[in-house]
């Protein structure tokens, strides 16, 4: 019990919080420690998971005027220390670091008041989201190359907030650490198998359980051929968002759409010869690549942009996803015209990632001809023979 000192009398400030104050503060931090970062869960212990209450309240200018953070604005009216904007929610070791900085110089009055506003501020829009916009996350990743594609949970769901929720606590992983290099065939045999075993395994099933309302937030680092195999998976009848890993700002989040971006698309000037499809969008492909890895007899179709948008961050708006598949289904349309659906394609991709699995899932399987994908392999210096889909 602090005492203050008003009007020349020694008055009794009590520690007593009174339940509604109580229930408020449980109410605006969910139920979690507001310590920026902690963020645990305060009716359970973390080690047991048995249902406790490991919360507790800690004053953010001190309950005792002498305390690391003194009374601040409550000088006068000690009395108010107890009121909900003076209180944070906090477990046992937060609460026990912030009182041991004595001089409240790390963890200062200022500093707490805006992590509550921003605790209850983030649970506030979070449970505001309709019950609807929950989303499966679903991380994929793959060797490209030597590195390894890691993905950070925390930094899918930041991208999805506020348009969707997770609709479970855990992602959904579809990655392997394979063994084999993506030079070798059984690179790409391995990782096709598994991709689609984990595709049956997680996400058909999660669609059959929610046939009207699964929906799914894509997030991955792969080869392109990997990625174009995987939209082929979802296809355009599953409800899919894709996202993008930008590098400037360094972000999954969508930025504004690029002004004056759009797909050009570039047809041969005979017929004669099998189809070719080149993606020169993150960077460009000579024609004599192409030529050494198939030969000269060829037909090649290419989908390109502007020299100008050339570059591995050039897509950074949702809507260029859109604009990705209404282009796929006005080539495909065009080249099975000329060559015949049972001609197979070779596609030699440069793509960003989010548009490769949406080439996958523009593809229409009953109505496009049989793919043949190729992987620039820069071991092997030239691009090699990854994957082919649809039967040839």
């Amino acid at each position: 019990m602090a005492k203050a000192k008003r009007n020349g009398q020694v008055k009794e400030v009590t520690r007593y919080i009174k339940r509604e104050v109580e229930r408020e503060l449980w109410a605006r931090a969910a139920g979690r420690c507001e310590f920026e970062g902690c963020n645990i869960l305060l009716f359970k212990s973390p080690v047991t998971q048995e249902r406790v209450n490991i919360s507790e309240k800690a004053h953010i200018y001190s309950f005792s005027e002498k305390g690391p953070r003194g009374w601040g604005p409550f000088t006068n009216n000690p009395k108010d220390l107890n009121n909900i904007d003076n209180l944070m929610l906090m477990c046992h070791g937060c609460h026990t670091t912030i009182d041991q900085d004595e001089n409240g110089q790390k963890y200062s009055a200022n500093l707490l008041l805006q992590w509550k506003q921003n605790h209850e501020s983030r649970v506030s829009i979070v449970t505001g989201i309709a019950s609807d916009k929950k989303s499966h996350v679903v991380l994929y990743g793959s060797n490209i190359g030597e590195q390894r594609s890691v993905i950070q949970k925390a930094e899918a769901i930041d991208a999805m907030f506020p348009k969707r929720y997770p609709a479970e606590e855990r992602p959904i992983s579809m990655s392997m650490a394979c063994s084999h290099q993506d030079k070798s065939p059984e690179f790409w045999v391995t990782e096709c198998n598994h991709l689609e075993t984990m595709f049956n395994k997680e996400i058909t099933r999660r669609i059959e359980d929610e046939p009207t309302s699964a929906h799914f937030s894509v997030f991955a680092l792969a080869p392109m051929p990997l990625l174009i195999k995987l939209g082929t998976l979802f296809t355009d009848k599953a409800d899919v968002d894709v996202y993008q890993p930008i590098r400037e700002p360094k972000t999954w989040k969508w930025q504004e759409y690029p002004e004056g971006f759009e797909f050009i698309i570039k047809e041969p000037e005979s017929f004669d010869h099998p189809p070719v499809l080149v993606i020169s969008l993150t960077d460009k492909i000579s024609y004599e690549r192409v030529h050494r890895v198939i030969g000269k007899d060829v037909c090649i179709w290419e989908l390109t942009v502007a020299d100008q948008y050339l570059g591995n961050d050039n897509t950074r708006s949702e809507a260029q996803l859109s604009l990705m598949r209404t282009a796929i289904r006005k080539l495909m349309v065009k080249i099975k015209d000329k060559h015949g659906f049972g001609t197979p394609l070779s596609i030699f991709p440069t793509m960003a990632v989010s548009l490769s699995i949406e080439m996958g899932r523009a593809r229409m399987p009953k109505a496009d001809m049989p793919w043949v994908i190729y992987d620039q392999n820069n071991d092997v210096g030239s691009f090699i023979k990854a994957l082919e889909i649809g039967g040839i």
